[in-house]
């Protein structure tokens, strides 16, 4: 049993709670659940105070978990407005952090890139096994001398088999993430080994490289200012809710809220 300022949260609660808390075992879970039930409460509290008396009601009714959800958030959002108060990022740290940060700001290399599909599901293994052999093999021939064009038209299940497996050019965003993270580090070649991905194992040659260019302050700045300030209304929105634990009577669970996570 949990009470917060003589308000309980019951075992049952925390149970329910659990589901929306995956971890890594049974007690971390608990832990997460309680934490977040004693900060719903705690914000409950501040709105019976503020005299938010609706907007209560409308989220101690619902039953339903999505609509449950939105009410709650609405609630948080209305008491963080009146009681939080967070500046807005001046121009001077926009410009300060685009000076301190310039690898983040680097326009998507662009790269031409052909390709042998080899599909495979995902869950099946043994089909991923044979593909991989299959991969490798035809690698071999490509550094042997082989056509890349004339494999990617006779064994590529792609659509591109029949311009010899030309992916034309691409930027980040284009492909699958688990493509393009290895992808885009590389430099033009054959790559030696096939990459996996949803869709079954790929022979991958990179054609050519264009390296991205530094983006202009005046392209980013409103991308930089909303980093800014959402980090720092989370780091405010953290501060109130610390506040507001360390001046309340809580019993049954022990915060630490210096290293809790809860604030996330």
């Amino acid at each position: 049993m949990i009470e917060v300022n003589q308000q309980q949260i019951s075992e049952a609660e925390i149970f329910a709670e659990m589901q929306y808390h995956p971890a890594a075992d049974k007690r971390a879970a608990m832990v997460a659940a309680a934490q977040s039930l004693i900060i719903e409460k705690l914000i409950c509290q501040r709105a019976d105070e503020l005299g938010l008396t609706k907007e209560l009601a409308a989220l101690q009714q619902t039953e339903n978990t999505d609509q449950r959800q939105a009410a709650q958030d609405s609630l948080v959002q209305q008491v963080i407005d009146l009681e939080v108060k967070v500046p807005s990022a001046k121009t001077a740290d926009c410009e300060l952090y685009y000076q301190q940060n310039p690898q983040k700001f680097v326009s998507s290399p662009l790269l031409e890139v052909r390709h042998i599909l080899l599909a495979c599901a995902p869950d099946d293994q043994t089909g991923r096994s044979k593909a991989q052999q299959q991969a490798e093999a035809l690698i071999g021939q490509i550094q042997a001398g082989s056509a890349f064009a004339g494999l990617a038209s006779q064994y590529s299940a792609c659509s591109t088999k029949d311009s010899g497996g030309l992916l034309g050019q691409i930027s980040k965003g284009q492909t699958v993430p688990e493509l393009e993270r290895p992808l885009f580090r590389l430099q033009p070649g054959l790559l030696p080994y096939p990459l996996e991905s949803r869709y079954g194992l790929h022979v991958v040659e990179v054609l050519h490289r264009v390296e991205g260019q530094q983006l202009p302050y005046q392209a980013v700045s409103q991308r930089i200012a909303d980093y800014l300030n959402e980090k720092v209304r989370r780091k405010a929105i953290s501060q109130y809710i610390t506040q507001l634990i360390s001046t309340s009577q809580i019993d049954g669970f022990d915060f630490n809220v210096n290293s809790s996570p809860l604030m996330q």
